[in-house]
C-alpha cells in the first residue's frame, strides 16, 4: 500500500463498493428498474428516465483538458463541498482523526469534518496579512489526516504564499493530506498547482464551474489528485451523482466559445474589482479595502451595518463578515455588472 493511502480509513479500504447497473450505452436497458417511456416534456438528450453514467466519461475527459491533468486525476461531483465531505468520510475517522483549517476561510471545511466526527484544529492566518502561518500548520498538521488551504482564500481574497503550501506538503507528505482550495485561481492571474501533483502525492486540489464558468447553479466540482486517492474516492461517491441534465449543460457550456467568453468576463471582472477598490478606498465609510485575487473584495467598515443597510436599500445584498474573529466590520462584496456596482458606490460613496 502507498503511503498516501495508508492515510486513509482502513474500513474504507476494505469496504465494497455499491455495484451500480452496468453502463453500455450499446444495449436497450432493461436492467436498472428505470421507466422505458420518457417524462411528459422531457427533451434531454440521454432522457431523464435513465440513471446516469457514473462519473461520466465525456465529463471527466473535459474536466481534465479543462484542467490540464490525466483522466486519472479528476473525479466529478457536486460542487467542491460533495469532494471535501468525501475526502473527510474517507479520512477521517469519527472521534479519532482530525483536520486543519486556517481561519478566516471557508466555513464548510469545518462543517464537514464535524458532521463526520473529526477534530477540527485552527491555525489562524496571520492577522495583518492573512498570510499563512506555515510553522505553526505544519506543527498542528503531524498529528491530522487533512490540512485545508484556500488559495485565493475566501473570504479575504488574497492568495496563499506557494512556497509555503509546497513546503507543508513536503515536511507532512507521511502524515497528511492537504487540500488546496482553488476556486477562485482564474481571478488570481497565477496558475493552479496541478503540475505539481507528482511532485506531492498527498497534495489534493479542488476545482470548480460555479465562479469563473458561471455555472454556479450546475453544482459541479471537480478533485484533482493522484490516482490513488481517485480512485479511493470513486468507491464512496454516491454511484450517479452528477444529474444528466448537468452533464448535458456542462459539456454545452464549457466549449470552445464558452470558455472564450468566460475569459472575457474574467477580464471585466478584473477591470472592476480595481475600479471599485479605488472607488471605495476614498469613500468615507470605508476604513479599508483588502488586496483581492478573486472576484470579490472584502473590506474593512467604519460601520459595516450602515453599509449594509445602504447597499440594501438600492436593491444590493453583500455578505457581512463582522462576527467572523479578526473581522469585525468586514464586509465581503462579490465584484457584479459595471452597472450593480456602480449603483453600490452611489449609495455608500457618501454614507
Amino acid at each position: 500500500m502507498s503511503s498516501v493511502l495508508s492515510l486513509a480509513r482502513p474500513d474504507i479500504l476494505e469496504l465494497q463498493p455499491y455495484q451500480h447497473a452496468t453502463w453500455d450505452p450499446s444495449l436497450e436497458r432493461l436492467h436498472a428498474n428505470e421507466m422505458p417511456w420518457r417524462a411528459q416534456g422531457d427533451n434531454s438528450m440521454a432522457g431523464l428516465n435513465r440513471y446516469p453514467e457514473p462519473q461520466p466519461k465525456a465529463l471527466v475527459e473535459r474536466m481534465a483538458r479543462l484542467y490540464d491533468v490525466p483522466t486519472g486525476n479528476v473525479l466529478v461531483g457536486r460542487g467542491s463541498d460533495e469532494a471535501i465531505d468525501l475526502l473527510v468520510r474517507a479520512f477521517c475517522r469519527a472521534g479519532t482523526d482530525s483536520v486543519v483549517i486556517c481561519p478566516p476561510t471557508f466555513g464548510f471545511y469545518k462543517v464537514a469534518a464535524r458532521i463526520q466526527g473529526a477534530q477540527v484544529m485552527e491555525v489562524p492566518l496571520l492577522r495583518k496579512s492573512f498570510a499563512l502561518d506555515a510553522p505553526r500548520v505544519i506543527e498542528a498538521g503531524r498529528s491530522a489526516r487533512i490540512i485545508f488551504l484556500c488559495s485565493p482564500n475566501n473570504p479575504t481574497g488574497n492568495l496563499l504564499d506557494e512556497s509555503a503550501m509546497l513546503g507543508i506538503c513536503r515536511e507532512l507528505a507521511r502524515t497528511s493530506l492537504v487540500c488546496v482550495d482553488e476556486a477562485y485561481v482564474e481571478f488570481a492571474g497565477r496558475a493552479s498547482l496541478a503540475a505539481r501533483l507528482a511532485e506531492f502525492p498527498n497534495l489534493v486540489l479542488l476545482r470548480t464551474l460555479s465562479k469563473a464558468y458561471a455555472l454556479a447553479g450546475a453544482r459541479l466540482g471537480t478533485l484533482v489528485a493522484g490516482e490513488e486517492i481517485v480512485g479511493l474516492l470513486r468507491r464512496i461517491i454516491p454511484p450517479y451523482a452528477i444529474p444528466a441534465s448537468t452533464v448535458e449543460d456542462v459539456m454545452k457550456l464549457t466549449e470552445a466559445p464558452q470558455r472564450a467568453g468566460a475569459a472575457a468576463r474574467i477580464r471585466t471582472i478584473l477591470a472592476e474589482r480595481e475600479r471599485l477598490r479605488r472607488r471605495l478606498e476614498a469613500a468615507p465609510a470605508v476604513v479599508r479595502v483588502f488586496p483581492s485575487d478573486a472576484n470579490f473584495l472584502l473590506v474593512e467598515c467604519r460601520d459595516a451595518r450602515q453599509f449594509l443597510e445602504a447597499g440594501k436599500a438600492t436593491g444590493l445584498l453583500v455578505r457581512d463578515f463582522s462576527s467572523a474573529p479578526g473581522l469585525a466590520n468586514c464586509l465581503r462584496i462579490t465584484i457584479g455588472t459595471p452597472e450593480q456596482n456602480e449603483r453600490l458606490l452611489k449609495a455608500v460613496e457618501f454614507t
